[in-house]
């Protein structure tokens, strides 16, 4: 028995690798380019600059794939996972991209900072896992969705600040990629299913494309083929308060991918170890130093791919290996990213919905795991962390006073509810609870649909 290959270590045929592949690649890539759409419409960018955000973040997350899926050094996990930038980090991203101190090149500056200190904190990471129970994660997740949520709203609408904002045949189309995606969720079975929000924006793409309302000048003017390069938007700088913010992003996200990280090792059957572990988030830290230096955010693992290796029963690493590859050739290609700034933001609008209305549904589902009847004070991390979430979109100009530096962490929803709900359950459970003591790792692996 010794001399036989593990699943998770198969090479087989090239042409089914590929098409395995590829199928992780499309069920990854809605999702993949959702971020930089986000980030870079807060920012108005101009087309060009959105296919650049595009082009470096298949290229970076192709490149982190290769390296969590075939190790380097002492990073990566050598298992079949797929990563891309992580919805934690959106948020934000996008209350510093409304500081004009800060900026495109203060964002990769914090998200550069932010991955040193993931690297630093992942050996001891296992180690404070019990300071984030289902009632911390579950109540990130939560505010998370219900932060990103007003996105895909204005999405729906045409974006902020279009001059045919609810333009009735806009909404339309918008509800008719909802309703798309949703009967294809309904009735549709396999892959189809799997990659039911691609479909839903090609449809609604061709739509547009149907009645005029697309313009391919940025696409004439793209070249076939271009490199990511370094610092293509300048030098990264380094603000305070960014930093801090993105460090407490990044333990957020080294919590969210301790899950993930577990539930693939259980489905390929190679369980974690703490030196696995910490070799994955490793590479997790070393990606969004990665991203920061190649113009594009944090990484983590996808978790519609996780659900992809148990529908395929394919457990090969070099799978998403090749994924990797994949990913790291469509980065090169301008053309292909400028089709896709393309996209009119209400078609964006009604797979927005779907995908930011699934992380409050995630958030509720690991919720409905913690034991609010027995322990009343779980209900109080809820309610004051939900309320302090809620502050930077109902009075966004509550904290103006306060020093500049901190400007990224409090008009961020997301980051204020994530920190009112880490000390409060610290305050009010205890540092050696049983709600602490009972990992919540396993529970974010199963309930956490933020990546999808």
């Amino acid at each position: 028995m010794s001399g036989q290959i593990e699943p998770v270590d198969e090479i087989m045929p090239w042409h089914r690798l590929i098409f395995l592949a590829l199928q992780h690649v499309l069920v990854l890539y809605a999702g993949a380019v959702v971020p930089p759409l986000i980030v870079g419409g807060a920012m108005k960018l101009s087309p060009d600059q959105m296919a650049l955000l595009i082009n470096a973040d298949l290229f970076a997350g192709g490149v982190i794939t290769l390296v969590q899926t075939l190790g380097l050094w002492k990073l990566g996990a050598r298992l079949p996972v797929m990563m891309g930038v992580s919805f934690v980090s959106v948020g934000p991203m996008i209350a510093m991209a409304a500081n004009p101190n800060i900026g495109i090149t203060g964002i990769y500056g914090s998200v550069i900072a932010g991955g040193l200190f993931a690297m630093a904190l992942a050996p001891v990471m296992t180690r404070l896992l019990r300071y984030f129970p289902a009632v911390v994660s579950g109540s990130i997740i939560l505010l998370l969705g219900i932060s990103i949520v007003p996105i895909g709203i204005n999405w729906a609408g045409g974006g902020v600040g279009s001059t045919n904002f609810g333009d009735p045949v806009n909404l339309l189309i918008c509800f008719g990629v909802l309703a798309l995606i949703v009967s294809l969720q309904r009735f549709g079975r396999g892959v189809v299913r799997n990659i039911s929000v691609l479909i839903g924006i090609g449809v609604g793409y061709v739509v547009c494309l149907a009645l005029g309302k697309v313009s391919f000048d940025s696409v004439a003017h793209a070249p076939w083929i271009g490199l990511v390069m370094p610092f293509q938007f300048g030098l990264p700088t380094f603000q305070l308060g960014a930093v801090l913010s993105m460090c407490i992003v990044m333990t957020v996200v080294l919590v969210e991918s301790t899950g993930m990280f577990l539930a693939v090792g259980d489905i390929v059957g190679r369980p974690m170890t703490p030196r696995l572990m910490t070799r994955a988030l490793m590479a997790d830290g070393a990606g969004a130093v990665f991203g920061g230096i190649f113009n594009t955010f944090p990484y983590t693992s996808f978790t519609q791919n996780i659900g992809l290796l148990t529908i395929t029963g394919v457990k090969s690493r070099y799978v998403c290996a090749v994924g990797g590859a994949l990913m790291v050739g469509l980065g090169l290609l301008p053309k292909l990213a400028h089709v896709i700034a393309s996209i009119p933001m209400y078609v964006l609008g009604g797979a927005g919905i779907v995908m930011f209305g699934l992380v409050i549904a995630a958030g509720v589902r690991m919720l409905s795991t913690v034991d609010f009847t027995g322990n009343r004070n779980n209900q109080l991390v809820v309610a004051i962390s939900g309320a302090m979430a809620m502050v930077p979109l109902v009075a966004p100009t509550m904290f103006n006073r306060f020093p500049q530096w901190l400007a990224p962490i409090t008009h961020s929803g997301i980051l204020l509810g994530a920190v009112s709900a880490f000390v409060l359950n610290l305050y009010l459970n205890g540092a050696d609870s049983r709600e602490n003591a009972a990992v919540s790792a396993r529970h974010t692996a199963v309930a956490n649909g933020m990546e999808g």
